[in-house]
């Protein structure tokens, strides 16, 4: 990154649990310790050369106070400094980079997991809004989108139909993706006739919450070259918050677009430059909405993109609307990005060098996390 004096940082490592919407024969230990055994295999590193261990969860998903102090040991955080952000882990990732960027560790364990199949969502993304305005009408993560997709359809334009184009895109792509468990891809007419859960959305165009586990390891330029020709190195982070009154918040989600332009500046990049594209969305307008922020498209022009056939490096690995493990999605899309540029993904654009990467929280994406990555090629 490019703040004076820091030192670079470089994704080296990552791996990931299969996405289920239900792991019914699994616990949490389980998932988490799978994904942090295959995250340092073939590594060149063991548990004995992380410093530190930062995790992304919720204790309201997990049905209990401070939960991460049942996986600590399934996390390796035996005996090492080890941090909670009770946020979506892309906000652990940039807690991460700033610890190794500031000198004061090498080697770090980025860890975020799911299992919402044993949770209510809904009452979930209810407990996130003011109790005394908003809670009584019912505002939840379904109705707020609802409102949401309702100003920007009709800001530009668009329809359902459009959304549904979206929605079949996103599981076309996830699809090809090993890590998804889906069954079947729905056609457009399948997934507009899905039951409404708020004007204009049908379920479909919901992102479908899954359970599992994604780990990342991060490590410093002097760990980073030893242990890999292909370093992913983070070149700019931006994050910024909108406001927890859901009408006082615009349709074109603007904190995003200022969380992207201080990751593009910190990266001394544009959106011209990125190959890949990996976002969080809840519903489908919002991963318009997101596609458009992020400046990959002008204001109302992101279903271009898939009209043209120009949304092949965007989402390769499905997006968040197939598989979205609620409080992981954003580390997960980091995760894709890496992947994609180390070629491991069927998917993979020949020669790609660079990605942005972007998640969201709170109730209709109050707040935004941008990562900018460029792959180092031997």
């Amino acid at each position: 990154m490019s703040f004076q004096g820091s030192q670079p940082v470089a994704i080296v490592a990552t791996a990931q649990t299969q996405w289920r919407a239900t792991w019914s024969q699994a616990q949490h230990i389980d998932l988490i310790a799978a994904a942090v055994q295959n995250a340092l295999k073939g590594s060149g590193l063991d548990i004995r050369d992380v410093d530190f261990v930062i995790d992304s969860g919720s204790d309201v998903l997990d049905g209990r106070s401070i939960s991460n102090c049942g996986f600590l040991g399934a996390m390796g955080a035996h005996h090492k400094e080890e941090s909670r952000v009770e946020d979506d882990g892309l906000w652990a990732a940039q807690y991460g980079v700033a610890k190794i960027a500031s000198g004061s560790a090498q080697v770090g364990l980025i860890i975020a997991y799911s299992k919402p199949s044993e949770s209510d969502v809904s009452q979930y993304y209810r407990t996130m809004a003011d109790p005394f305005i908003q809670r009584p009408v019912g505002l939840d993560e379904e109705s707020a989108c609802g409102l949401q997709a309702q100003r920007y359809l009709h800001a530009h334009q668009l329809t359902p139909a459009d959304l549904a184009e979206v929605t079949v895109a996103a599981w076309r792509k996830a699809s090809s993706n090993p890590t998804v468990e889906l069954d079947q891809v729905p056609s457009v007419s399948q997934v507009l006739a899905s039951p409404m859960v708020a004007s204009p959305l049908t379920q479909a165009m919901m992102a479908r919450p899954v359970d599992g586990a994604v780990v990342m390891v991060l490590a410093n330029a002097s760990v980073a070259r030893r242990v890999t020709t292909a370093p992913v190195w983070v070149k700019g982070i931006g994050a910024a918050m909108d406001s927890s009154v859901f009408a006082m918040r615009d349709a074109q989600f603007d904190v995003c677009r200022q969380a992207a332009q201080r990751a593009y500046a910190r990266a001394g990049l544009s959106a011209a430059q990125m190959d890949l594209a990996e976002t969080s969305a809840t519903s489908a307008a919002a991963e318009l909405m997101t596609l458009e922020a992020l400046g990959l498209a002008e204001p109302g022009k992101a279903i271009d993109l898939f009209r043209q056939g120009r949304d092949a490096g965007i989402n390769a690995s499905g997006g968040a609307l197939p598989a979205n493990p609620i409080m992981a999605t954003g580390l997960v899309r980091l995760s894709e990005a890496a992947q994609a540029l180390w070629g491991q993904r069927a998917s993979s654009a020949k020669n790609s060098r660079r990605a942005v990467v972007h998640a969201s929280s709170g109730i209709a994406a109050q707040s935004h996390c941008v990562f900018v990555v460029e792959v180092e090629r031997p």
